[in-house]
């Protein structure tokens, strides 16, 4: 069974008690990516690293031309 066809059969049954529908899938997708993001800074911080940009960093690192 579908994520689609489980959602739709969710909707069905809640329709049927009364109840409200739940949110469709992928509905809330952003915020928890943004809230995963906001975690992982805050964990940074309390570590003592730098809380963005170390991607960037460590390629900048790598392809840096050497002297």
């Amino acid at each position: 069974m579908s994520i689609t066809q489980q959602y739709l059969l969710d909707a069905y049954r809640a329709q049927q008690h009364g109840e409200p529908a739940p949110p469709a899938p992928g509905t809330h997708d952003a915020r928890v990516v943004r809230q995963w993001r906001d975690e992982r800074r805050f964990r940074a911080v309390l570590a003592g690293r730098p809380a963005g940009g170390r991607l960037r960093f460590a390629l900048a690192r790598v392809l840096r031309p050497t002297r």
